[in-house]
């Protein structure tokens, strides 16, 4: 190319299912793209939707040096291929043609650790870098979705304009914002995926009460999850889920597709990564673990199966028929709806203290109402009340968390009885419902002022010698608890002897 006007305005190396859409969507904006990947036939193939697509202003390119070349400086690069060494290698095809001030974009799931790495190890070369997590599948990097930034700010300044136009827009702005230094970018989006595998993990447990506790069709589960999505529920999962029980099996023969589906959830990593940051950080997120633990439990298929036929010739009868003929339907799905809520908000909880406790660790400074917005459109956990609460940590930035804001505290009050209810429920049914089940238990425990822990922390000074605070007076405590009660059982028995 021999004049600037030509030169590509941005760069997408990678061009999966994600980065095609993504650079056709940046294109579809107005800002020329010049696309790069090393399988050829990638490359022909995105070109030809450019073309299909309105003749959008997107160039292919054959090798790293040509794409580099096609770019305006400072350059900005896109990567987007899988994560892990797939990255170091594509930043180490493209940095050999790169300049000082040049910046690369991560725009996959990455250990943010990995992010950080990668940003002190282009330093070396003068390249700027940022991690930045990319939210809303297929469809929103197409059309809209959901970004979270991190690492050189000078990076986010170069593309902020493009950034701004192809993210998803909601009421109040575009769903995108600087994260913060580093990896919080990455880390950001890390968490979303977990709060994402405890939102999927509840509404598949108000589906399994529904369905076998109260006894409803398909077509009834369509019309109840529509109904959701047009009140406080109303959210990119539940809308989805509402389609889902409406498609019908058209190539295995009669019933509905949801039913002939392997009960087998796949997984990627990054809720495994926000249980064990949780547990690094001593956050308590038992929703989302019990989401992670359902997912790893049910890749035991066989095993499911077996244990199944075993305790059946033990004698454990199924409860469920029994008490689907007393069920109240109408109280039941209202039950639900109250205990999915409440759940939810619990959730949300969970991973919002995860990364304020992180954002401390490492001095990111997140704004947890700022991200509650650019979670509002594009993303898949995209949903009404994230507004409610983003507006609850504009009233109070040191919240400690959404379960006392005074809305949402009385909002969990108002739901309590009927949370209870369909958790009793379903464990006498025999239905599992560990997200919603670990929820309220996160619930009770946080709102009780005292807890059976003075009994724990008495076991640990008793056989490590640990010691214990008292609620009577400061300092660190041991007791000879053995010793003591021995002498106490002695002089008991002496004196009934006496």
């Amino acid at each position: 190319m021999d004049s600037v006007s030509a030169l590509s305005r941005i760069g997408l190396a990678g061009l999966a299912v994600m980065g095609q859409n993504l650079a056709l969507n940046i294109a579809d904006k107005g800002f020329p793209i010049s696309v790069y990947n090393r399988t050829t036939s990638k490359v022909d193939e995105t070109v030809d939707r450019a073309l299909r697509e309105g003749t959008l202003p997107l160039t292919g390119h054959y090798n790293p040096r040509d794409f580099v070349l096609s770019l305006t400086r400072p350059r900005s690069v896109i990567i987007l291929v899988k994560a892990g060494a797939p990255v170091d290698q594509t930043i180490a095809a493209l940095s050999d043609y790169m300049e000082p001030g040049d910046a690369i974009i991560d725009g996959g799931n990455e250990w943010y650790e990995n992010t950080e790495r990668r940003i002190e190890q282009v330093k070396e070369k003068g390249i700027l870098y940022l991690g930045m997590g990319v939210s809303g599948g297929e469809e929103g990097a197409r059309n809209g979705p959901s970004l979270m930034p991190g690492g050189s700010y000078q990076a986010y300044s170069n593309v902020e304009d493009i950034l701004h136009k192809i993210s998803a827009q909601v009421n109040d702005g575009a769903c995108v914002t600087y994260i913060g230094e580093g990896g919080a970018g990455n880390f950001v989006k890390m968490v979303h995926n977990g709060i994402e595998y405890g939102d999927m993990q509840l509404i598949s447990e108000a589906y399994d009460v529904l369905k076998y506790v109260g006894g409803l069709s398909n077509s009834e589960l369509a019309e109840i999850f529509d109904e959701w999505n047009r009140g406080e529920l109303e959210s990119f999962l539940i809308e989805i889920t509402a389609d889902i029980f409406k498609v019908k099996d058209y190539e295995g023969g009669d019933g509905y597709l949801v039913d002939k589906i392997l009960d087998k959830t796949g997984m990627k990593g990054t809720g495994k990564w926000t249980v064990q940051q949780a547990a690094e950080l001593s956050v308590a997120a038992p929703t989302i673990a019990a989401s992670l633990d359902c997912r790893y439990l049910s890749g035991l298929k066989e095993e499911r199966e077996n244990a199944a036929s075993v305790l059946k010739e033990a004698g454990l009868n199924e409860e469920v028929g029994a008490l689907r003929s007393g069920v109240d339907k109408k109280r039941l799905i209202d039950d639900v709806r109250q205990a999915l809520y409440a759940s939810k908000i619990c959730s949300y909880a969970q991973g919002m203290n995860l990364l304020r406790a992180k954002s401390v660790e490492k001095g990111w400074d997140l704004n947890l109402g700022e991200l509650a917005r650019i979670w509002k459109g594009g993303c898949i956990i995209r949903a009404v009340f994230l507004d409610r609460i983003k507006k609850a940590y504009q009233r109070n930035p040191n919240l400690a968390s959404l379960i006392v804001d005074p809305e949402f505290a009385r909002e969990m009050v108002q739901r309590q009885g009927a949370w209870r209810r369909v958790v009793g429920l379903a464990i006498s049914s025999g239905i599992s419902t560990p997200g919603m089940c670990a929820s309220l238990a996160y619930f009770d425990t946080y709102r009780r002022a005292r807890l059976p822990a003075n009994l724990v922390q008495a076991q640990r000074d008793l056989f490590g010698a640990h010691t214990y605070e008292r609620v009577d007076r400061p300092g660190a405590f041991h007791t000879e608890w053995t010793k003591i009660a021995r002498q106490s059982s002695a002089a008991g028995v002496g004196a009934f002897n006496g």
